[in-house]
């Protein structure tokens, strides 16, 4: 490949090896002795991660405990019924008691599940402003259209934060009791609320507007809350570091699932007596029911896990690597068997000729 010099004044690149193109390649030709092995490793490969894997999603303990209020194992239902039409009573309390057969092995990782929520719809999914999330006071003054119809409050104040994400704020709460042996009183476990967001999200992505005179309650002067809020984004907590945009919860909501059923870090549990795991014996999740879900079907769940190296419990890798494998295994059986079957046919040709 040459240039040549234009009307334009353009110039010829330089006579070079690379500039022409003539670098020197490989081109390699797969025959039947390379491809072949090369599919039996791989597949003997994907095989052997697939089994590690899925060995290790199944060793991991899960305890899924349904408290919408029709199959729960405490008294949620008074919560539910409420629930029918619209949001229950304020301050609408239950219980949920489960027991324990044996030691569940920690760090104990504390979720909430919520089914048949769609947060990947795509107008949901993009119904908030990056810029007010990341502290800049222009933006709260002016939210984007993608927020809209939580663009803009009753009274014509800007909301913040804006948008069906932060509207839909998930707002029950739990505390779990765990009962002495024998027959003795409940003691309250302690749950790390602390770190439970990506550290991308809570050090880089969000971030509270500069601090008026010190306080951030003026910061977020001339705006509204979210409709569905009882109260403005800077009293979510008492901690000043945990409050506003910055808070843990409302973070971790703010990552939008990709599937209707999902799951999202409450607490920890790894603190005190229980920082080995939890005890035998009986618990109970004291509720704060507060999040409607009956409107649209909905089931919410508590859910108490143990890790892995690889995470939390996901069977769904080790099956995508044992497929994988199965496949590139039975693609070199098919190739060899097509090998030798035409290798014979071109070995008679020849000898014919």
């Amino acid at each position: 490949m040459t240039w040549s010099a234009t009307a334009r004044g353009a110039q010829q690149p330089d006579n070079t090896a690379f500039t022409q193109q003539r670098l020197p390649a490989w081109q390699p030709l797969l025959s039947a002795s390379i491809a072949l092995p090369l599919f039996f490793c791989a597949g003997l490969a994907f095989i052997g991660l697939g089994l590690g894997l899925y060995y290790t999603s199944n060793s991991i303990k899960e305890l899924e405990y349904d408290y919408t209020g029709s199959l729960d194992t405490g008294n949620c239902s008074a919560c539910a019924e409420a629930d029918q039409d619209g949001a229950p009573p304020p301050n609408c309390s239950c219980a949920l008691n489960f027991s324990l057969p044996e030691f569940f092995q920690g760090p104990v990782y504390f979720y909430y599940e919520l089914s048949n929520f769609y947060q990947n719809n795509r107008r949901y999914s993009v119904s908030c402003d990056n810029a007010q999330l990341s502290g800049f006071p222009s933006a709260l003054r002016q939210p984007v259209n993608d927020c809209a119809p939580y663009q803009y409050g009753a009274a014509g104040l800007p909301i913040a934060p804006c948008g069906a994400i932060a509207n839909s704020l998930f707002n029950d709460s739990f505390s779990l009791w765990h009962e002495l042996p024998p027959s003795g009183p409940y003691v309250e476990v302690p749950l790390d609320r602390t770190g439970i967001a990506w550290w991308t999200d809570n050090h880089v992505k969000f971030r509270n507007p500069p601090l008026v005179n010190g306080s951030l309650a003026l910061a977020f002067s001339g705006t509204a809350a979210p409709p569905s809020w009882p109260r403005p984004v800077y009293e979510l907590s008492p901690d000043p570091n945990n409050t506003g945009f910055v808070n843990q919860d409302f973070v971790v909501w703010m990552r939008t699932a990709a599937l209707p059923t999902f799951r999202k870090l409450y607490a920890r549990i790894r603190q005190g007596n229980y920082s080995a795991g939890l005890p035998r014996g009986n618990y109970s999740v004291h509720v704060t029911y507060n999040y409607p879900v009956r409107a649209f079907h909905g089931r919410k769940l508590v859910v108490f896990s143990s890790i892995s190296w690889m995470g939390g419990k996901n069977p769904f890798l080790g099956i995508a690597y044992l497929v994988v494998g199965s496949l590139c295994i039975l693609t070199g059986f098919v190739m060899l068997v097509v090998y030798i079957r035409y290798q014979d046919q071109d070995d008679e040709d020849d000898s014919d000729d």
